[in-house]
């Protein structure tokens, strides 16, 4: 603490003398006045892509400029390079250093401001969804404020494929208030591992892919994420397109995802749950949801001693449990609706457990009128504290290799249907019908 006080004494004295001597009338030497052309101007928080040549006028090529801040950045241990408002066209490929922070003047998530604020235009990689991604962070480096946006995607369907925008290498990258506007992939912290990343207040529709997570091995979190149809509208082509292909969130491996405030429409799957080389995914999403897609959640493969738990979620509308999965699955407190191509809410063919309680459902059975809201084919169920909406229409069916289900506490709206073809490995009872 002294040493401390003694420094910043030192400090405060040294900013006194210069003061005075500015209020004597003497002058800066000419290396640092303001507005010389090509100065390297720095101030005593960051660094500006201005002073390194950048036009930010949409025209002239910025990438050798912003290059040139952040190496400058990064040779000083690690600094913020300011983007003031301007449209950067960036030709080429950034690559933000360890302990560097790329900011621009937004602090809150936007939406429609391509061309306005801190806007960087993307125009390489088209053709190439296996291309080095416009934006590449790496430990400990942050995008913050920024929008991007692709002048040359084209609202069709295909759209034309790109890298994806931005991918983390290292532990604790991070994304704060960015709008993508119209990524054919968003982020990818993935491909390489991350972990402890964090991802907060992103906007964005991607077109094919939104966020991938895998080899995070320590927590990961991301929150406050809005992916929807803002830019290419959601009856064309490309809404089309996106319905048909597109997955907004993937989780691979992590061990501990915490997702809070996650929405998408209009995908073909909200949330899909993998597993790839380096494992699966457990996490924790709370008052996320997806809307109007045929699947709101895929499970191919969640770890087996701890797997995947949704709270608070609103889904429009099915769960697949595939067969490769063998983790658990929990859905507390939350919503499920149909759309017309909605017969059951949930097809659960996983060796894991699955487990609804407090969830209400309404609007299955849009094609077949038979079709059980749950439908569980093999592994276990239960189901407690629900409540089905539909008059008198099938609520579950609990077919012959389920290995255990528990149905009790429930109401059903009109008459009771659960068909029972696992004897007495189902226990049903308590339940309130009528």
């Amino acid at each position: 603490m002294n040493m401390e006080s003694i420094s910043r004494r030192r400090l405060l004295r040294g900013a006194a003398v210069a003061a005075a001597a500015g209020s004597l009338g003497g002058a800066l030497p000419p290396a640092v006045r303001a507005g010389e052309p090509g100065l390297q101007r720095r101030s005593s928080s960051s660094l500006n892509v201005r002073d390194f040549g950048a036009t930010g006028n949409g025209k002239s090529d910025d990438t050798a400029a912003f290059a040139a801040a952040m190496k400058e950045a990064a040779a000083g241990g690690g600094d913020l390079v300011a983007v003031p408002r301007g449209s950067y066209l960036i030709e080429g490929v950034l690559d933000v250093p360890p302990n560097v922070t790329l900011e621009g003047v937004f602090r809150a998530p936007t939406a429609r401001t391509q061309n306005r604020g801190s806007t960087l235009l993307a125009v390489t990689g088209a053709g190439q969804a296996d291309g080095a991604p416009f934006i590449t962070l790496h430990q400990n480096s942050t995008l913050h404020g920024l929008t991007v946006f692709y002048p040359e995607q084209k609202q069709a369907n295909p759209p034309t494929p790109y890298p994806w925008t931005v991918r983390g290498i290292g532990d604790n990258c991070s994304l704060v208030d960015v709008l993508l506007v119209n990524p054919y992939q968003a982020v990818d912290f993935g491909t390489h591992a991350a972990g402890r990343h964090w991802i907060r207040g992103l906007y964005a529709q991607p077109l094919y892919r939104g966020i991938f997570v895998d080899q995070c091995y320590d927590v990961g979190r991301i929150q406050d994420v809005h992916f929807w149809p803002f830019w290419g509208g959601w009856e064309g082509d490309l809404g089309q397109f996106t319905r048909e292909q597109g997955i907004a969130f993937i989780l691979g491996r992590t061990d501990w995802e915490y997702m809070f405030n996650c929405f998408c429409i209009g995908f073909r799957v909200g949330f899909q749950l993998v597993q790839t080389k380096a494992g699966a995914p457990n996490a924790v999403l709370t008052q996320c949801g997806s809307d109007i897609g045929p699947t709101a959640v895929r499970v191919e493969g969640v770890q087996e001693h701890a797997g995947i738990s949704f709270v608070n979620g609103q889904f429009m509308a099915g769960v697949e449990v595939r067969e490769t999965n063998a983790g658990p699955v929990k859905f507390t407190g939350c919503g499920f609706w149909g759309i017309p191509t909605t017969d059951s809410h949930a097809i659960l063919e996983g060796r894991g457990h699955t487990i609804f309680n407090g969830c209400h459902f309404t609007g299955w059975g849009q094609k077949n009128a038979e079709a059980a809201c749950i439908h569980a084919k093999r592994g276990g169920l239960t189901v407690t504290a629900c409540d089905f909406a539909e008059r008198s229409r099938a609520q579950i069916a609990i077919e012959a290799d389920v290995e255990a289900a528990l149905v009790f506490g429930n109401r059903f709206r009109g008459e009771a249907r659960v068909a029972n073809r696992a004897g007495p490995r189902a226990q049903i009872s308590l339940n309130l019908a009528g």
